[in-house]
């Protein structure tokens, strides 16, 4: 895979919004595209609150993660923008229950980013593939 770029895409996870893969593998990682909480169903924002929306991108970041052959466990860096900064805590609290590993992905959070849909959150991530883990 050094070298090359390949675009992945699963249907257990929204289309992309614009001109942009769900994740590109590249030289052992995996970068997924930033993920709102939108049911890949409908194509609708799934929940009202920045919790339940922050619930479903993390469902569509592991999704995207399988679809690449990785997993949760396999995140190095993590991005989440929230609308409004008030909603960290509730928003961390769903993050802590999809991160259950011992070694937490590095992180970074920004508050009052205007997002596209009107959602509430949007979370991005890099994995790093397994077998560079051996």
């Amino acid at each position: 895979m050094n070298g090359r770029l390949h675009a992945i895409a699963t249907t257990q996870a929204p289309t992309a919004l614009g001109a942009y893969s769900q994740a590109v593998m590249a030289n052992g990682f995996v970068f997924v595209s930033g993920q709102l909480g939108i049911d890949p169903a409908t194509g609708e924002l799934d929940g009202r609150t920045a919790a339940q929306q922050a619930s479903r991108a993390l469902k569509n970041i592991a999704n995207i993660l399988s679809a690449a052959g990785c997993g949760m466990e396999h995140v190095c860096k993590a991005t989440i923008y929230l609308k409004n900064v008030e909603d960290f805590k509730e928003v961390d609290a769903e993050y802590a229950r999809a991160f259950t590993s011992s070694v937490k992905p590095a992180r970074v959070a920004f508050g009052n980013n205007m997002i596209p849909k009107g959602a509430l959150v949007e979370i991005e991530v890099i994995a790093v593939l397994p077998q560079q883990l051996s």
